[in-house]
C-alpha cells in the first residue's frame, strides 16, 4: 500500500504593493527637493506634507534621518547612471551626447548632496564605493567616445567634469540660492564650450583624476 506523500506548501513572496512604492518614491523626491532648498536638517514632517504622506508612512519606510539621507544619495548616484546610460545609447554627435549628459547630470543636484554624504556615510562604505565607481565609469566611456571622435581636448579628465557639475549646478544645501538656477546651464554649457578640440589654450596642471579628487 502507498503512503501518501504531502505536498510542500508553496510560500507566498510578499510583495510591495504598487501604492507603497509610489509612497516611498514620492517621499525619496520631497526629501531631495527639500534637501536642497532647507539643507539635511530640514524636518521629516515636512519632509511628509510635500511628499503628501503621512508622517507614519515615512517612517515606516525610512526610521530615521541617516536612513532618508542614503536613499536621497543613492537615488541621485542611479540616475546619474542612467542619464550615461543614455547618452552611450546615442549614436549620433559623441560630443552632444557629453552635453545631454552633463546637463542631465546637473539637474540632479549632486553638489548639494555632497555634506550630506560626508556627514552621513562612511567614505569608504562599499555601497557608497561601488555607486560612485559606476558613476565614475560611465562618465570615463562616455568622455572616452568623444575624444575618439577628436570633439574632446585630450587634456580633460573625469575629475575636471565631476568638478565643474558640482560647482556650477547648484549651490550648497540650504544656502535659499536656489534663484540662480536660472544660469546653472548657461554656465555649464560655456565650461563645455571649453572642452571642444581642438583647444584653443593650454591648460595649467594635469587632467583632474578621481583619484586627484579623493586626495583633495
Amino acid at each position: 500500500m502507498q503512503t501518501a506523500t504531502a505536498t510542500p506548501a508553496v510560500r507566498k513572496v510578499t510583495r510591495p504593493r504598487a501604492d507603497a512604492l509610489r509612497n516611498r518614491e514620492r517621499i525619496v523626491v520631497a526629501a531631495r527637493e527639500m534637501f536642497v532648498e532647507f539643507g539635511p536638517d530640514v524636518p521629516l514632517d515636512e519632509i511628509a506634507r510635500r511628499a503628501g504622506v503621512g508622517n507614519a508612512t515615512l517612517y515606516r519606510n525610512f526610521p530615521d534621518r541617516d536612513a532618508l539621507v542614503r536613499e536621497v544619495v543613492f537615488s541621485v548616484l542611479d540616475r546619474t547612471v542612467e542619464h550615461g546610460q543614455a547618452a552611450l545609447a546615442e549614436t549620433g554627435d559623441a560630443f552632444g551626447a557629453l552635453e545631454r549628459f552633463v546637463h542631465a547630470s546637473a539637474d540632479e543636484r549632486i553638489s548639494a548632496l555632497c555634506p550630506m554624504i560626508s556627514s552621513t556615510f562612511d567614505e569608504h562604505h562599499p555601497d557608497l564605493e561601488a555607486a560612485r565607481e559606476r558613476v565614475e565609469l560611465i562618465i570615463e566611456e562616455i568622455m572616452d567616445r568623444a575624444k575618439a571622435t577628436g570633439q574632446l581636448r585630450p587634456d580633460v579628465g573625469v575629475g575636471d567634469v565631476m568638478i565643474a557639475v558640482a560647482q556650477l549646478s547648484r549651490p550648497p544645501a540650504g544656502t535659499a540660492c536656489l534663484n540662480a538656477d536660472r544660469f546653472v546651464h548657461r554656465h555649464l554649457q560655456l565650461f563645455l564650450d571649453g572642452m571642444r578640440a581642438p583647444a584653443p589654450s593650454v591648460l595649467p596642471g594635469s587632467a583632474v583624476t578621481m583619484e586627484d579628487l579623493r586626495q583633495a
